[in-house]
């Protein structure tokens, strides 16, 4: 399958912010609807990474196939371009199936990747990315984040100071190039070379916001209680080195700080809590302005499957 195949078979997609009840309601459509599920997330791509990324359980992934989960080791690199050639791959596999593609995640790039399509991968050399990482733990996320604002205004607004792995990421595409990241996905090809889905159901997740607040200050506690700490010592004595990009993620940054004795747990809980909360602010703001979403509220689950129901049938 290439990029510029049409997929005709059924695809469907759930996408929503993190720690709303993506899961459950993926597994319950699944079981409904013979769905293999393909994970669009950026984190749990990695392996030995469990706890801090929520991943399914081993019994949530008996429930149903998973797709793109625990493919690389923590120190690989993994973008929107590789979600997009790796996604198109398992749709292929799935259909071949005669089973339903469902994405579930909310890495909302990754989903602009597979339908727009993105510019094509840009090689970082060793030596430009060592050198960021080194800087990173020299001079700080503010300093970096300050040249990415001042090189690529457009990437700088868009990337939170917290979010390591894309202010990485943006430095490296223009050290490597000398063209800035958001000038490169302006020449993405929308349409020669991106992917036509003819039938394919988009649908988002959202709730009162105070809800969610509260689902992610309750999955964070539980992340602490599930001994978030000794995932991350066990990483760290694997030789997974605290300024990876996955390793400087949502929840590994905050246990690094603990294991460092630079917070203690009280102070590093809560600051996973207001980075979540963060996280999930964008991830929303992100979502909403794609047109090609149904929106539901989670308690709505009744009418997804509903909904769902009537696509395939038609489809």
């Amino acid at each position: 399958m290439t990029s510029r195949d049409p997929i005709t078979t059924p695809v469907l997609v759930l996408v929503g912010p993190t720690a709303i009840g993506k899961t459950d309601l993926s597994l319950r459509l699944a079981r409904a609807f013979d769905c293999e599920i393909i994970s669009m997330d950026s984190m749990q791509v990695y392996r030995h990474m469990d706890i801090g990324t929520a991943k399914v359980t081993r019994e949530e992934q008996n429930m149903a196939v998973h797709h793109l989960i625990d493919i690389l080791d923590p120190d690989a690199q993994y973008d929107a371009a590789s979600f997009a050639r790796d996604a198109l791959a398992a749709i292929q596999i799935i259909a071949s199936r005669g089973k339903v593609p469902l994405i579930t995640g909310g890495t909302g790039l990754y989903l602009s990747s597979l339908i727009n399509g993105l510019f094509d991968t840009v090689e970082v050399n060793n030596e430009i990315r060592e050198q960021l990482r080194e800087r990173l733990v020299r001079e700080g996320r503010e300093e970096l984040h300050r040249e990415l604002s001042r090189i690529d205004p457009e990437s700088g607004a868009r990337i939170h100071i917290n979010d390591t792995q894309r202010l990485l990421r943006g430095l490296e595409i223009f050290h490597a190039t000398g063209v800035p990241w958001s000038a490169h996905l302006r020449r993405q090809t929308r349409a020669p070379g991106r992917t036509i889905f003819s039938r394919m159901l988009q649908i988002g997740l959202t709730c009162d916001r105070e809800l969610l607040h509260e689902r992610i200050k309750l999955r964070s506690y539980k992340m602490m209680e599930d001994n978030l700490r000794k995932e991350v010592e066990v990483l760290l004595a694997m030789g997974y080195r605290r300024d990876l990009p996955s390793m400087q993620s949502i929840g590994y940054r905050h246990m690094g700080a603990c294991i460092h004795g630079e917070w203690d747990v009280p102070t590093a809980t809560s600051a996973l809590i207001q980075d979540t909360k963060k996280y999930a602010k964008r991830q929303m703001t992100w979502f909403r302005r794609q047109q090609s979403l149904l929106w539901f509220d989670i308690d709505q689950q009744e009418e997804v499957v509903d909904t769902v129901a009537a696509f395939l049938q038609q489809a």
